[in-house]
């Protein structure tokens, strides 16, 4: 049995494109051998409506906070299966490309894995198109290890390293701090897609998200091994490489510096409630990616 968590606060407008992605087409998850718990957290609008219409494999999870971790702990304690998949909302992925993941995930020493990311920028403005056009050429992207960023599945003994899911911001760095390199694997044979923003600022509200997770998972969680970042030195290799990218890489980097002040700010006045979110890229249409 393969369960797949998805965490949902206010998703109306982008839940049902998940749930057709996952359901549709050759290699559909179906009741036969998996599950889908849309764990809704907090939500004031039809999320919950919109996803129990669609009937078995999909069953509602109702936690009152608005938390993906209680999204997430809701959605674990109701799953039934051995093999995890831990999905956001807003991303397109076809069960197709979730079942090779999961095959995947049978081969020794691979604990967690994901597909590859795609990102739909067809929407976005030229600097967040220049952002994403350096970030997947840095790194963290390329190397082959990356899971997060929307899509994480674990093996039956890589769900067993933990109990619940803490009360972090990033669920994601929480997880890959569990796991070597070896242990990682990013199925590159099949993708899953995200929406960027329309806008920079968007850009800087997520990723500004995903630093200060990356800073309270360090502060709380002394010498974990959090990883997911990109070093200046990594930059500069890439412009060496590639010079006539020194335009694209100057957005990049005025966008890190961006989120670097953003994150001081936010440690300094002990701002762990807030939950940076771009709604531009729930209004965008994505295709069926896999």
């Amino acid at each position: 049995m393969i369960s797949v968590v998805i965490p949902a606060h206010n998703e109306e407008a982008v839940i049902g494109r998940c749930l057709s992605a996952l359901l549709g087409g050759e290699g559909a998850l179906t009741a036969a051998d998996a599950e889908v718990l849309v764990a809704c957290n907090g939500c004031t609008d039809r999320t919950a409506e919109v996803a129990a219409g669609f009937g078995e494999p999909v069953r509602v999870v109702e936690a009152s906070r608005a938390s993906k971790v209680a999204a997430l702990n809701a959605g674990d304690e109701a799953a039934t299966g051995e093999v995890r998949v831990y999905l956001d909302a807003d991303v397109v992925v076809s069960g197709a490309a979730v079942r090779e993941v999961v095959g995947v995930l049978q081969e020794p020493g691979v604990e967690a894995a994901a597909p590859l990311l795609a990102v739909d920028t067809s929407r976005s403005s030229w600097t967040v198109r220049a952002f994403y056009r350096v970030w997947m050429a840095l790194p963290y992207f390329a190397s082959g290890g990356m899971i997060g960023s929307g899509f994480y599945a674990l093996s039956a003994a890589g769900r067993g390293r933990f109990d619940r899911f803490p009360d972090l911001i990033a669920d994601d760095g929480f997880v890959r701090s569990l796991f070597s390199a070896q242990e990682r694997r990013t199925v590159r044979s099949s993708t899953f897609q995200i929406t960027a923003p329309s806008t920079l600022a968007g850009v800087v509200q997520i990723k500004t998200r995903a630093r200060f997770g990356n800073a309270e998972l360090r502060l709380r969680r002394p010498g974990t091994a959090v990883g997911g970042e990109n070093g200046a030195g990594d930059l500069l290799r890439l412009l060496l490489r590639r010079p006539w990218w020194i335009a694209d890489i100057g957005v990049y980097a005025y966008a890190q510096w961006k989120t670097r002040r953003a994150t001081r700010a936010k440690l300094a006045a002990g701002d762990f409630g807030t939950w940076e979110r771009d709604d531009s890229s729930r209004r965008a249409v994505g295709g069926v990616v896999g």
